[in-house]
C-alpha cells in the first residue's frame, strides 16, 4: 500500500541531504580521511574480515578514504575518541556510557535491529555442556571469564544482573578472568582455563557463538547457557560530538542506506543476523549509564 506519510518523509529528507550537500567541501577540507573503530568483540583478524566492506562503502559514500583501526581493548576506543583521533566508533553501550560518564564528547546515532524487530541484545553465562553445572548457583567457588571491565555484556550486564538475582560476583566466583575479548572468553571456556564465561547473546541463531562456529572456532553443541540477563539496550555507533553537522548527517545517512546501497558489506557486519539501522539518542541509554554507575559503586566498596 501506497504511503503518504513515508512519501513525504523521505521527500523532506532528500531536501535536507541536498540541501547539506553544498556545504560538503567545508568539512572535507578538515576531514582528509575518517578514523572509524570496533571495540574488540573478536579478535583482530576477524574484526578486519567484518568491517573492511563496510569501510570500503562508507568511504564511497562519503567521498573520503574512512580507515578502520583496530584497538586492543576497549579503553583504547574511548580514549581515542577522547583525543578527536576516532572520528566514528562502534561501542557497546557500557563502553559508551563511560565514554559519556569520563566526559568523551561523543554521540550515539544508530544501532541495529534484529531480524526478528527487536532492538538490543542479552549478556549470558556459557558453561561446558558436559560440565555437572546445571544452575547458577552450582558455580560458587569457581572461576568465571569475563571480558573488559568496560564490556556491557562480558563484564557490567552479568554482574548487574546477577545481584538483582541475590549474587555478588566477586563475593560469589572463586576466580575471575579478564580473557580480552568475547571470543577468548569462549576459547578459554573450551580449553578449561575457566568453568564459566560471558558473552553476547541476540539468539539461539545470533550470538558470538554461532560466529565463532561459522568459523569453524568452536562447536555449538559443546557449549550450553546457564544465565541470561534481561534485554540489554543495542550497541551504538557513535559519532565524535564537534563534528561538522553537514559530516554528522552524511554519516547518519550513509549508515541508514547501507542494507538498500550495498547489502553485501551491511549482511557482513552480522553474518546476515541484523535487519537494519535505527536511529538512537543518549536517552536510550539513559538506564544503561545507570547501570554502569551502580557496577562502578560496587567496585569501590570492594577496594
Amino acid at each position: 500500500m501506497f504511503d503518504r506519510r513515508h512519501f513525504i518523509s523521505a521527500g523532506a529528507l532528500a531536501l535536507a541531504f541536498a540541501a547539506s550537500a553544498a556545504h560538503a567541501d567545508d568539512w572535507k577540507s578538515k576531514y582528509k580521511e575518517l578514523t572509524f573503530a570496533v571495540v574488540p568483540a573478536e579478535n583482530a583478524s576477524g574484526v578486519s574480515d567484518r568491517y573492511a566492506p563496510f569501510m570500503d562503502y562508507l568511504s564511497k559514500e562519503l567521498g573520503v578514504p574512512v580507515k578502520l583501526r583496530i584497538a586492543n581493548d576497549y579503553a583504547a576506543v574511548i580514549e581515542g575518541q577522547r583525543a578527536g583521533n576516532i572520528q566514528i566508533a562502534h561501542y557497546g553501550p557500557a563502553s559508551y556510557s563511560t565514554a559519556y560518564m569520563t566526559g568523551v564528547k561523543t554521540e550515539p546515532f544508530v544501532t541495529t535491529r534484529n531480524q526478528d524487530g527487536t532492538v538490543g541484545y542479552y549478556s549470558v553465562i556459557y558453561v561446558k555442556a558436559d560440565s555437572p553445572y546445571k544452575d547458577i548457583q552450582d558455580l560458587k567457588g569457581k572461576t568465571i571469564g569475563f571480558v573488559d571491565p568496560n564490556s556491557t555484556s562480558g563484564y557490567n550486564a552479568p554482574r548487574f544482573f546477577l545481584h538483582k538475582a541475590g549474587i555478588d560476583a566477586d563475593a560469589f566466583f572463586g576466580k575471575s578472568i579478564i580473557t580480552g575479548s568475547h571470543e577468548n572468553g569462549v576459547i578459554a571456556l573450551d580449553k578449561g582455563t575457566v568453568d564459566c564465561a560471558a558473552d553476547w547473546w541476540n539468539s539461539d541463531v545470533d550470538s558470538n557463538l554461532t560466529r565463532m562456529v561459522k568459523k569453524g572456532m568452536v562447536k555449538k553443541e559443546d557449549f550450553r547457557v546457564i544465565f541470561k540477563s534481561g534485554l540489554l539496550a543495542g550497541s551504538p555507533y557513535a559519532y565524535l560530538s564537534d563534528l561538522p553537522a553537514d559530516l554528522k548527517q552524511a554519516i547518519a545517512k550513509a549508515f541508514v542506506d547501507a542494507p538498500t546501497k550495498d547489502k553485501v558489506a551491511f549482511d557482513r557486519l552480522s553474518d546476515g543476523k541484523d535487519k537494519e539501522f535505527v536511529a538512537v539518542t543518549h536517552k536510550d541509554y539513559e538506564n544503561t549509564v545507570e547501570m554502569i554507575q551502580f557496577v562502578n559503586d560496587m567496585r569501590k566498596k570492594r577496594s
